[in-house]
């Protein structure tokens, strides 16, 4: 792919309004986004979606900074590749750090596709040109919750997940239910539960949810089996799923009926691919999920979803959903509910600079 140089910015952004779960409140978003040029000065984009604390899984914005910046730009110097594939193929000597490795790694599809002068999502064999968008609310009220929802609605939305844990489970999805009896709602329950709490979850089963998200250890696939045999709600693993052999192993072993399918989480767009095609010819739905993530992420997940099997509308929703202003142009727009996918080369977007420059708070160039 000739590879000229590698850039790489440290940015943060306030977020409009707080995101709360269980697991604490983000007020502030800092993320890397990669910028590789090749020798015709051709950009591929590319972001690294690790938090700033290891909350969500156990990397961080500088865990990613140190394995991008002292062993994977050093291995892609050292083998020099041709396709984006190759990348992830390299990178699987490096254990674990999935979301360094995505941050590389889909800057090169965004590269790849440009330089061919086709739609990353035709690039990944997408078939959806418009993508049904869902979105997330994250807030401890119930009446906030339900304003929330009545706002993203009117947005076109078509698909609402709510976050649960122990303490906010029943009574919460009751008031909501009771507002909106009919609308399709899934609970993220981000491995607040254990096997001792399977009444409680059984109860849940009554309000005919679409899905409960993560509701055991983030690491296990054997205990979501066994509930997943005791609940009519179908289950969908998300931090389980870190690899294609982890969505192999849980569907074999029947831990869910659904899978979420990150990009970070799972080291790139190759693996997420992976696991979409096997999920497909298993018959298993999987929808794409969202990291609070900035533009460049969010445009790699739109293409993602436009392939066949991402039949469940994701995380993936506009650009002013978290921002004030995104770090791409033009920003994510939803319209009656959907997303259009991007007919330009590569991820359709480009880098808002003036953007970028006021959000930036440090940069890393390194040449090849």
């Amino acid at each position: 792919m000739k590879i000229a140089q590698v850039d790489l910015y440290i940015i943060q952004m306030p977020l409009k309004s707080p995101f709360i779960t269980h697991l604490g409140a983000v007020t502030h978003r800092e993320g890397i986004i990669v910028k590789i040029t090749d020798h015709d000065g051709c950009t591929g984009l590319g972001e690294g979606v690790a938090f700033s604390t290891p909350w969500y899984t156990e990397e961080t914005v500088a865990t990613s900074l140190h394995m991008i910046t002292d062993i994977l730009i050093p291995l892609l110097k050292k083998y020099p590749i041709e396709r984006p594939e190759e990348a992830a193929q390299l990178f699987k000597s490096i254990r674990r750090n999935h979301m360094a490795k995505a941050a590389l790694e889909t800057a090169l599809w965004d590269l790849y596709a440009k330089q061919h002068s086709s739609p990353l999502a035709v690039i990944l064999n997408g078939t959806q040109s418009m993508i049904a968008s869902g979105v997330v609310v994250a807030t401890n009220s119930p009446a906030n919750a339900i304003n929330q929802i009545e706002q993203y609605l009117e947005e076109g939305y078509q698909r609402i997940k709510v976050k649960i844990n122990p303490e906010q489970d029943y009574s919460f999805l009751a008031e909501i239910r009771k507002e909106y009896p009919q609308l399709p709602i899934m609970a993220d329950a981000n491995s607040s539960y254990t096997l001792e709490d399977i009444d409680r979850l059984k109860a849940l089963d009554e309000f005919n949810l679409l899905m409960i998200e993560q509701p055991l250890a983030q690491d296990d696939i054997i205990e979501h089996a066994a509930l997943q045999k005791e609940i009519s709600t179908p289950i969908c693993l998300d931090e389980s799923i870190v690899s294609f052999d982890d969505a192999k192993k849980a569907i074999e072993l029947g831990s869910c009926q659904v899978i979420n399918i990150k990009v970070g989480r799972v080291g790139g767009l190759y693996e997420a691919k992976q696991i979409h095609d096997y999920c497909l010819a298993k018959h298993i739905p999987v929808w794409c999920g969202g990291m609070i993530e900035f533009g460049i992420s969010r445009a790699h997940n739109i293409a993602l979803a436009s392939l066949p099997g991402f039949t469940i509308p994701g995380d993936i929703s506009a650009s002013n959903r978290f921002w004030e202003e995104d770090i791409i142009l033009p920003e994510v727009q939803v319209e009656n509910g959907y997303i259009k996918v991007p007919a330009e080369p590569g991820i359709g977007y480009s880098l808002n600079e003036k953007r970028l420059q006021e959000t930036l708070l440090s940069k890393r160039t390194f040449h090849f």
